[in-house]
């Protein structure tokens, strides 16, 4: 449901006291608010954040050896192939890519399950719950994407909480490399890595309309460069 979206310098000031709080840098005066006023929000269908969660919750598994018929036919009896980008599609049938990059859509799969009400935090000091993997389709177990979702007590989290904790993400994205950029330390558990795929899965699923906003970018066009 669209809605208005919140102040958005209000909420920026709220992203930078928190900023502050866990003793990262302050982003310049200059830095991009991430919509306007009079701009409305709202997140993109749960079948698709459902659909995006899943399926990265299997190129995770490839990572940590999942066979690749196994990877394809779950996919396939899914019906989710053609919601898997190239790149995925690559890795999951050959291995071909960056594995590390692919391990770290752990988090992205964490920052989705939050979306969806299965996570019960998204704190940037701390990695994904330990029963986080307990919340996605059993893989091992043959669960089904269709059995996972009936099983799933999924509470899709307001539009306007999500465009927050998006903000507060797009200050942290910045604030955790520059910290590592200078050898300061880190609040917690977490590097910018993490807080870069956790960015990526906010800016894909939270959608915004107004007069500066293009149409909804798919998974792999996401800008994380501003």
């Amino acid at each position: 449901m669209t809605k208005a979206a919140p102040d958005p310098r209000a909420v920026r000031e709220a992203s930078l006291d928190e900023l502050a709080r866990l003793g990262l840098p302050l982003p310049p005066l200059a830095f991009p608010l991430v919509w306007e006023a009079g701009d409305t929000v709202e997140l993109r269908p749960v079948a698709e954040l459902e659909a995006r969660a899943a399926v990265l919750h299997v190129v995770v598994a490839r990572c940590f050896g999942m066979p690749t018929e196994a990877a394809m036919s779950w996919l396939l009896g899914s019906h989710l192939v053609d919601l898997v980008t190239p790149p995925e599609w690559q890795f999951v049938i050959g291995a071909k890519g960056d594995h590390r990059s692919f391990v770290l859509h752990h988090d992205a799969v964490f920052a989705l399950a939050w979306l969806l009400g299965l996570s019960r935090h998204l704190d940037p000091t701390v990695p994904p719950e330990d029963r986080l993997m307990g919340q996605m389709p059993d893989l091992p177990a043959g669960e089904t994407f269709g059995s996972w979702r009936s099983r799933s007590l999924v509470a899709v989290r307001d539009a306007t909480e999500a465009a927050v904790l998006l903000d507060l993400y797009y200050c942290l994205d910045w604030a955790f490399q520059e910290a590592e950029q200078h050898g300061r330390p880190l609040p917690g558990e977490v590097d910018s890595n993490a807080i870069g795929q956790r960015r990526w899965a906010l800016e894909w699923a939270v959608i915004f309309h107004g007069p500066y906003h293009d149409k909804p970018p798919e998974w792999e066009e996401v800008d994380l460069s501003v």
